[in-house]
């Protein structure tokens, strides 16, 4: 009897171990892709997500492009980083009232926590992402 309860112990042990890895926020140095299709499952998968919404003709967007790749090092393993084109992507730019570009999302247990609206120095997108990591 003994040697069974080792053995579901070991079991739950390693169950434990499995679900903490997956709550745990993956080592994403980089933006992923986000999209209509899998904004949903991306806000789900990962606890923190910055999202930028931009567009390639968006001359602060791309100023900001640089500042959000450099977060998302820096970041990697707190916070996931995620690009979301809004022309590409109208269906969760409209959803979310994205009304200018760059928009950042701060989605926190899949709820919109905070909005940074146009470009801000590294050192204030740093101080708002660092309330919620």
């Amino acid at each position: 009897m003994w040697s069974n309860m080792d053995e579901l112990e070991e079991i739950r042990e390693r169950k434990i171990q499995e679900l903490e890895n997956l709550m745990s926020t993956p080592k994403i140095d980089k933006p992923i892709v986000v999209s209509d299709r899998n904004f949903e499952q991306t806000v789900k998968n990962y606890p923190i997500v910055v999202v930028d919404c931009w567009a390639a003709w968006c001359a602060p967007c791309r100023a900001i492009a640089p500042i959000v790749d450099q977060l998302a090092k820096d970041y990697t393993g707190k916070v996931v980083f995620g690009k979301l084109n809004v022309d590409e992507n109208p269906e969760t730019a409209q959803r979310f009232g994205i009304m200018a570009i760059p928009t950042l999302l701060v989605m926190k247990d899949s709820k919109e926590v905070d909005r940074i609206v146009g470009v801000l120095p590294k050192t204030e997108l740093e101080q708002k992402i660092n309330s919620y990591a």
